[in-house]
Protein backbone atom coordinates (compact mmCIF):
# COMPACT_ATOMS: atom_id res chain seq x y z
CA UNK A 1 0.00 0.00 0.00
CA UNK A 2 2.62 2.49 1.00
CA UNK A 3 4.86 1.61 -2.15
CA UNK A 4 1.16 2.45 -4.29
CA UNK A 5 1.40 6.16 -2.80
CA UNK A 6 5.42 6.48 -3.32
CA UNK A 7 4.66 5.50 -7.08
CA UNK A 8 1.75 7.71 -7.65
CA UNK A 9 3.98 10.73 -5.80
CA UNK A 10 7.17 9.85 -8.11
CA UNK A 11 4.38 10.23 -11.10
CA UNK A 12 1.86 12.86 -10.06
CA UNK A 13 4.42 15.62 -8.41
CA UNK A 14 6.35 16.20 -11.35
CA UNK A 15 3.69 16.29 -13.72
CA UNK A 16 2.12 18.80 -11.55
CA UNK A 17 5.32 21.10 -11.33
CA UNK A 18 5.54 20.79 -14.97
CA UNK A 19 1.94 22.10 -14.96
CA UNK A 20 2.97 24.91 -13.08
CA UNK A 21 5.99 25.89 -14.68
CA UNK A 22 4.22 25.60 -18.04
CA UNK A 23 1.18 27.97 -16.48
CA UNK A 24 3.73 30.58 -15.25
CA UNK A 25 5.60 30.91 -18.71
CA UNK A 26 2.38 31.59 -20.76
CA UNK A 27 1.47 33.89 -18.38
CA UNK A 28 4.70 35.79 -18.50
CA UNK A 29 4.75 35.08 -22.53
CA UNK A 30 0.58 35.90 -23.02
CA UNK A 31 0.27 38.53 -20.32
CA UNK A 32 -3.09 40.09 -20.18
CA UNK A 33 -3.42 42.83 -22.76
CA UNK A 34 -0.46 42.24 -24.55
CA UNK A 35 -0.49 41.42 -27.98
CA UNK A 36 1.62 38.19 -29.48
CA UNK A 37 4.74 39.58 -31.21
CA UNK A 38 6.42 42.42 -31.64
CA UNK A 39 4.96 45.95 -33.19
CA UNK A 40 5.93 49.11 -33.56
CA UNK A 41 5.78 51.30 -29.70
CA UNK A 42 5.09 55.01 -29.91
CA UNK A 43 7.47 55.56 -27.23
CA UNK A 44 11.34 53.75 -27.25
CA UNK A 45 13.65 53.51 -24.57
CA UNK A 46 16.85 53.87 -26.43
CA UNK A 47 19.47 53.89 -23.53
CA UNK A 48 19.53 53.83 -19.17
CA UNK A 49 22.09 54.18 -17.07
CA UNK A 50 21.53 53.99 -13.38
CA UNK A 51 22.42 56.50 -11.09
CA UNK A 52 22.65 55.67 -7.17
CA UNK A 53 20.67 53.20 -5.63
CA UNK A 54 17.03 54.47 -6.93
CA UNK A 55 17.50 56.45 -9.85
CA UNK A 56 18.34 56.38 -13.63
CA UNK A 57 19.04 58.57 -16.49
CA UNK A 58 17.40 57.47 -19.71
CA UNK A 59 17.17 58.97 -23.44
CA UNK A 60 13.31 58.44 -24.40
CA UNK A 61 12.71 58.83 -28.50
CA UNK A 62 9.09 59.85 -28.55
CA UNK A 63 7.44 61.58 -31.95
CA UNK A 64 10.57 62.08 -33.86
CA UNK A 65 12.60 63.80 -30.76
CA UNK A 66 14.73 62.25 -28.19
CA UNK A 67 14.20 63.24 -24.17
CA UNK A 68 16.83 62.97 -21.64
CA UNK A 69 14.62 61.82 -18.55
CA UNK A 70 15.88 61.80 -14.74
CA UNK A 71 13.89 58.68 -13.41
CA UNK A 72 13.85 58.58 -9.48
CA UNK A 73 11.42 56.26 -7.51
CA UNK A 74 7.74 58.15 -7.98
CA UNK A 75 9.26 60.68 -9.95
CA UNK A 76 10.57 61.47 -13.86
CA UNK A 77 12.33 64.72 -14.77
CA UNK A 78 12.51 66.12 -18.11
CA UNK A 79 16.49 66.64 -18.18
CA UNK A 80 17.27 67.76 -21.65
CA UNK A 81 15.61 67.69 -25.16
CA UNK A 82 17.11 67.63 -29.23
CA UNK A 83 16.53 66.09 -32.49
CA UNK A 84 17.48 62.27 -33.49
CA UNK A 85 20.53 62.46 -35.07
CA UNK A 86 21.38 61.45 -38.30
CA UNK A 87 22.45 57.64 -38.72
CA UNK A 88 21.18 57.10 -35.76
CA UNK A 89 21.06 53.24 -34.44
CA UNK A 90 17.80 51.50 -33.49
CA UNK A 91 18.83 49.34 -30.12
CA UNK A 92 15.33 48.61 -29.34
CA UNK A 93 14.31 46.27 -31.87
Amino acid sequence: MMTAYILRLLILLPLVAGMAFATLWLWRKLQPGMTIGARERAVKVVDAVPMGAMGRLAVVEFSGKRYLVGVSRGRMDLIAEGEIPDGAVDHAG
